[in-house]
């Protein structure tokens, strides 16, 4: 049996309102979040936690040692659940990431938490590149509304896009509920 381990990540303060950087959707996907923990807990399957933290105390959130940069209550690790923390986009870039799946022989990663189009994508192209077998829990990610080249594309489509090219190629992305009837 391959043993499966859920990744949250980056579940912190400021992404939620009245934080520095709040998320389209960010209650929604925490929400969604909390099952997927708590089935997870349940079943004594890994739990990961992530937390990113940008080295400067003057960073634009995720500063160094600020209350936005820990993880959000609703999500907090319970006693003996590792938290990763990062200074990076990609999740296994730099960290202990990968040691500690390894030692906890998981083949299969569950993936959820922010944001969407950069550190979720991240972490999932990493995770396949490394051979794990990937699911993203696409209602338990959240993002926010960006821009290029004058080009305006709102949260949703962003949300969209990001999740139809990680299905094409890296995962199996499917709702929360989906990922935990996987599970029994």
């Amino acid at each position: 049996m391959m043993t499966t381990a859920l990744l949250l990540i980056d579940i912190q303060n400021d992404y939620f309102d009245g934080g520095k950087c709040p998320l389209v959707g960010m209650d929604a996907a925490a929400k969604h979040c909390e099952s997927l923990l708590a089935a997870f807990r349940e079943s004594g399957l890994p739990v990961i936690h992530v937390r990113h933290e940008f080295l400067d105390t003057e960073a634009a959130f995720f500063a160094a040692g600020s209350e936005g940069a820990l993880i959000h209550p609703l999500l907090a690790p319970a006693q003996g659940e590792p938290v990763v923390v990062k200074h990076q986009i990609n999740s296994f870039k730099g960290t202990s990431l990968a040691d500690l799946l390894e030692e906890r022989g998981v083949k299969n990663v569950v993936i959820a938490g922010a944001m969407t189009h950069v550190c979720i994508d991240a972490v999932t192209r990493a995770a396949a590149d490394l051979g794990y077998i990937c699911s993203v829990a696409h209602d338990a990610c959240a993002t926010m509304d960006a821009e290029f080249d004058g080009v305006k594309v709102e949260a949703r489509q962003v949300q969209a896009a990001v999740m139809a090219a990680l299905d094409f190629a890296y995962a199996e992305v499917r709702s929360a509920r989906v990922v935990l009837e996987g599970l029994g």
